[in-house]
């Protein structure tokens, strides 16, 4: 017989989704967040709590409780208001956007009749069995408002690097669940900071998907790319060497090394890969470059096809090397995309096929909209004209 679910499985389920932390970090984190909307009243009235000041914009009035959702967990806080009542905090649209994104996934796929056990157990738990098309719609209307504005933003400044990417998840179209390409670009702007451009969900990776990605982030102020790292997809490279013609392109070193480790046995795996380490892991082209040339003459009666792969596609690995040395290690693949892969794949595991294009859109855009966020606090790169001490120049050249 069959056991009913009960609430201990549902909030595994809703952790497997969210990845919700331990209650210890929790607090951390509630206490952290409760000082920020602190903050964030103080620095709206212009005043803190009993000074006196002739800046001052108003007057405090209390607090209201109010429930955030988080990956950590359930954060109970208390939200200061104003006397006028005019103070609005924008922490919780920052912070619930991609829990919401993923709500909606699962109440839709229910809702559309195509939800699995655990989908129909959760939605019901959190929404009740009554929910319906149309409400779903209304709970849709102000994300996908924030995604479509999100999606088109103009692009004001020059992105000297790219790192382009692209995974796969299953969609419902036309009564067939068929695997549909997730995209997305992330731009390393002039001022050294890195940011999500955009995300789309097409039907292949093909040049035409790719080229239709390009045209549009020119449209929206893309300019100034000097260099692209990306996997070695044929219509996506072709797409980089038709829109952005004369920048360099950079083959991802991880998608390159897991191409040439598939191609030996378990035994020979360890040896090959620190080998090819080796050519990678020096600080000159040139040196890299006869490392490869030893290699492919080492591996060529016992590795014929590990040996070919490098005569052939090894200069792809290198462009990085025509990079400033402190971008190089940032820049020589696409790995900086990998927290996002793994937090998107733990949300989707749980939806497993989406109801529509519309719905993968929304939940990869979300997380894409925090992930950006999060990586403004902190610089990724420092170009040269953004150094003025000499010694720090000279520390970034050494």
């Amino acid at each position: 017989m069959a056991r009913r679910m009960d609430d201990k499985d549902l909030l595994g389920i809703w952790q497997e989704a969210t990845g919700q932390g331990d209650d210890g970090l929790r607090k951390v984190m509630e206490s952290a967040i409760q000082r920020i909307l602190e903050e964030e009243l103080t620095s709206f009235l212009q005043a803190e709590a009993h000074e006196r000041t002739n800046e001052r914009k108003g007057y405090r009035n209390g607090y209201k409780p109010r429930a955030l959702m988080t990956r950590l967990g359930r954060m109970e806080l208390l939200i200061p208001k104003d006397r006028e009542g005019r103070f609005q905090t924008e922490l919780f649209d920052r912070y619930q956007r991609n829990e919401k994104a993923l709500m909606l996934s699962l109440v839709e796929m229910y809702v559309h009749g195509v939800s699995t056990r655990k989908v129909k157990a959760v939605t019901e738990a959190l929404c009740g069995l009554d929910i319906s098309k149309s409400q779903v719609s209304r709970l849709a209307k102000d994300l996908d408002e924030d995604v479509k504005a999100w999606r088109s933003r103009p692009l004001e400044k020059g992105y000297p690097y790219l790192v382009v990417d692209a995974r796969y998840e299953r969609i419902r179209i036309n009564h067939q669940v068929l695997p549909q390409g997730v995209l997305l670009v992330v731009g390393i702007g002039e001022d050294g900071y890195r940011e999500i451009l955009g995300t789309w969900v097409a039907d292949s990776e093909n040049e035409a998907s790719w080229s239709e990605v390009f045209k549009e982030l020119k449209e929206r102020g893309l300019n100034g790319v000097r260099y692209v790292v990306s996997d070695d997809h044929a219509g996506l490279v072709k797409a980089i060497e038709r829109h952005f013609q004369g920048c360099l392109w950079q083959r991802c070193q991880v998608h390159f090394l897991r191409n040439i480790i598939s191609q030996v046995s378990k035994k020979d795996r360890p040896r090959i890969m620190e080998m090819i380490r080796d050519i990678t892991a020096t600080q000159s082209y040139e040196i890299a470059r006869k490392r490869m040339d030893e290699v492919i003459e080492a591996l060529e009666k016992a590795h014929p096809k590990v040996s070919q792969m490098l005569e052939e596609h090894g200069e792809e690995i290198l462009s990085v090397y025509q990079l400033p040395l402190h971008h190089r290690r940032s820049m020589k693949s696409t790995n900086m995309l990998e927290r996002y892969n793994q937090e998107l794949k733990r949300r989707t595991r749980v939806v497993r096929i989406f109801p529509h294009q519309e719905s993968c859109l929304r939940l990869v855009t979300a997380m894409a909209m925090e992930m950006s966020e999060e990586w403004m606090v902190r610089r990724y790169l420092i170009f040269e004209d953004q150094v003025s001490d000499k010694d720090t120049k000279d520390q970034l050249a050494a």
